[in-house]
């Protein structure tokens, strides 16, 4: 494997790295710091996306007939880190852009593409996953949400939960069942729907860092156009697959790098913090820790280099993506958990202190840790998916 970039890689980095130098929002760090929610910068991050897309920089791995620049994984990875280098704002329709435009791409009719596609890479349209519900998260395909037909319509009842951005999104990539009497995993239908129409509702779920990032749906009789279909009617489960596969191989993409420079400050916070007379630097037992942790990291940046040089040789995101997605959701905790040993009480300050380290950021970071073992699958769900898809180990019943 040759991990040089070709001159046309290097190309669209330095192009790259023009376009954000000159269009980098300025007052974005003040923002960031400032520890402003996901919902309070909303519309600030919707506009950023608008930018991106107006640069030609929305969709970068999409084809070009779709809007995209038709470039390679490499290019998107690229991509990807630049951003994070450049600690540039995220995008708002993040779900849109890298899960469910792909999949529509992927399955959709031509009028379902050029119907949505363009309003995903603008962010005129926000998307959510409706998947899991009470009863069906790590079972996802013993869902119960149901979809009759009826007369050109599906009508859709039932409840979801664990749905992010939710509360902001105009639109979902639905999974209903379709056919009770087929078995669980080929009765099962995606639909598009609008967040907007009669019987949808919202509800936020607070969680124990004070936002609402997920949220519960609840469908009471709700009519989608039987031409919303996206695929095959009872094909859903395939559909879906493909979804969560693009989300756990790009879910965790420049983390790394995120990762590193909270390190990096971690380590700084390391020798200015003082505990019994001598900076925290000095324990030896915390210098083996944050040194294990360097090595995660640096571990974690080179499986996302296999990874990607697996999917490029095979064309599309296979069950490798569970490897990268179970391996940055626990390093995360591990490395708040070391955080808090190096901040001591300090890091359990939070935001508006004036004895808060980064206007309580190492606090929040930890508490947000706990749902990485959890969201786009739960590590013992990729445990699973690793064994018998990878390894090919039997499967666990």
């Amino acid at each position: 494997m040759d991990l040089n970039y070709t001159d046309s890689e290097r190309a669209f980095r330095d192009e790259l790295r023009a376009w954000i130098e000159n269009n980098i929002p300025s007052d974005w760090q003040g923002r960031n710091s400032a520890g402003e929610s996901m919902e309070e910068n909303f519309a600030y991050l919707r506009a950023w996306q608008k930018r991106v897309h107006q640069g030609g920089w929305a969709g970068v791995s999409w084809p070009r007939e779709y809007g995209g620049r038709g470039a390679t994984l490499i290019e998107q990875v690229i991509f990807t880190e630049e951003m994070a280098h450049a600690a540039a704002p995220p995008l708002a329709n993040v779900l849109g852009l890298t899960l469910i435009g792909p999949t529509i791409i992927a399955h959709g009719t031509e009028e379902q593409k050029q119907r949505f596609l363009s309003r995903i890479l603008s962010a005129e349209e926000i998307w959510c996953q409706g998947f899991s519900e009470p009863n069906a998260g790590s079972d996802l395909a013993s869902l119960s949400t149901e979809a009759r037909l009826e007369e050109g319509h599906f009508v859709v009842n039932g409840h979801k939960v664990w749905t992010s951005f939710g509360w902001a999104a105009d639109w979902c990539e639905l999974v209903a069942r379709t056919d009770a009497s087929a078995a669980k995993h080929r009765g099962l239908t995606v639909l598009l729907v609008d967040m907007r129409s009669p019987g949808v509702e919202v509800r936020p779920l607070r969680q124990m860092t004070g936002e609402s990032e997920f949220n519960e749906l609840f469908f009471h009789d709700v009519r989608v156009p039987a031409e919303n279909v996206l695929g095959a009617v009872n094909d859903g489960w395939n559909v879906a697959l493909g979804t969560l596969m693009h989300e756990r191989a790009t879910l965790g993409a420049g983390l790394h790098v995120l990762y590193k420079r909270q390190f990096d400050r971690l380590v700084d916070l390391a020798q200015t913090i003082r505990r019994h007379g001598e900076p925290v630097s000095r324990d030896p037992v915390i210098r083996q820790k944050l040194g294990q942790i360097y090595a995660e990291i640096e571990i974690m940046r080179l499986n996302q280099i296999r990874s990607i040089s697996r999917v490029s040789q095979n064309g599309t995101p296979g069950p490798e993506g569970s490897l990268q997605k179970l391996f940055w959701s626990e390093l995360n905790q591990r490395f708040q958990q070391v955080a808090q040993e190096v901040l001591g009480p300090f890091g359990q300050v939070e935001k508006g202190s004036e004895f808060a380290f980064d206007d309580g950021q190492w606090a929040y970071s930890y508490l947000r840790a706990r749902g990485n073992t959890i969201e786009a699958g739960t590590s013992e769900v990729q445990r699973n998916i690793i064994g018998h898809f990878v390894l090919g180990l039997p499967r666990s019943y």
